[in-house]
């Protein structure tokens, strides 16, 4: 299994790249809102400028993606060796053993002062102002994705009706065309055939007029070609910002529910090892303390965190994570979970492997 980095630099990193985003997202919106300004410049310029800027923030999105995906991982990852830390205490140690030969109370005792001496209950805490920490961040992330997605969705939606209506004007210009070449066609035939000079004049003139409007009418079939071109080029590139938006908060959904489901699993690790080991400690876990897990730490309070419910939401936020993650799918860890269909004579609670799928 590769090694991940430290959970701080790489939170670190994914917050600074988030904030170094927040503009880059923010010029491609104005883009997209301002399409239909006066620009003095030419359009492959604009649209080069742009499609760099546009290109620039894709990748960006994909490695703040990857960065994201890495830190619900890490902490996961962390979660399962504290559990298998808390799994080993299940047994007892050569030492103890062989103090049971004399003295079963002392060898109990020996085995709780090593349980408690294990900064389990620190770690768990510290995991848990971690998952605080990225729940911010994935929760700031997602709210300012779906406010630039909406705005940005809106502008798009302009600009493309206004392109439809351009190619039904062009259809309705065409068409107009043909039908006045025709009577130019028509008019031209009779000229000298029917009527006296008077008559030939006036329909050479009709003629002239009919052709005019054609041109004419050429003229801005040709203009409303080349802006439907112009739209259709950047639209592209814009329909690709808002799919990438829309994508990301999807991402953000599904590791935001997976750290809320991993968050669960945390607290009922630490409710097994504070209900057995340090009566009282369960008062260190308030919502105000972890406000961004205020919704598990909430079921937490009232004792509504079932394992056996756990078991089977992990296991579906672990396939939805590995589905939009694949780099993660052979990374799954068989973390350690609460094993409630058997009872530790320490803990009350002990620990098996997950039944994760």
């Amino acid at each position: 299994m590769r090694k991940s980095p430290s959970f701080d630099s790489q939170y670190d990193a994914a917050r600074d790249l988030a904030e170094a985003m927040a503009d880059e997202a923010d010029y491609c919106a104005a883009c997209i809102a301002g399409f239909d300004g006066n620009e003095e410049r030419s359009s492959d310029e604009i649209f080069l400028e742009q499609n760099a800027r546009f290109q620039a923030f894709f990748d960006d999105s994909a490695t703040l993606d990857v960065l994201l995906a890495e830190l619900v991982f890490s902490l996961d990852r962390l979660t399962s060796k504290v559990s298998a830390d808390l799994d080993s205490f299940r047994g007892l140690t050569r030492g103890e053993k062989i103090t049971g030969w004399f003295s079963r109370q002392r060898m109990w005792r020996m085995h709780g002062a090593r349980v408690r001496e294990a900064p389990v209950v620190e770690q768990l805490l510290d995991l848990l102002a971690k998952s605080d920490l990225l729940a911010t961040l994935l929760e700031g992330q997602r709210r300012l994705l779906i406010r630039r997605h909406k705005s940005a969705e809106s502008s798009l939606v302009n600009i493309v009706e206004h392109r439809r209506r351009l190619v039904d004007e062009i259809d309705i210009a065409r068409m107009r065309m043909k039908e006045l070449n025709a009577k130019a066609l028509i008019t031209q035939g009779r000229i000298g055939v029917y009527g006296n000079k008077a008559h030939w004049e006036q329909m050479e003139t009709e003629r002239q007029a009919l052709i005019a409007e054609a041109e004419r009418i050429s003229a801005e079939e040709h203009a409303m070609r080349d802006e439907s071109q112009r739209r259709e080029r950047f639209i592209g590139m814009f329909q690709a910002f808002v799919d990438r938006l829309n994508g990301r908060i999807a991402g953000c959904n599904v590791l935001i529910r997976k750290l809320s489901v991993d968050t669960e699993e945390r607290l009922v690790i630490y409710q097994a090892q504070v209900d057995t080991d340090r009566p009282g400690m369960k008062a260190r876990i308030k919502p105000e303390l972890f406000p961004n897990i205020a919704a598990p730490i909430a079921l937490f309070q009232k004792g509504m965190l079932v394992p056996q419910d756990l078991v089977q939401r992990k296991s579906r936020a672990d396939q939805e994570f590995a589905r939009r993650f694949p780099v993660y799918a052979e990374e799954r860890s068989d973390a350690p979970l609460i094993d409630v269909m058997g009872k530790s004579p320490v803990f009350g609670l002990g620990f098996l492997r997950s039944l994760r799928s």
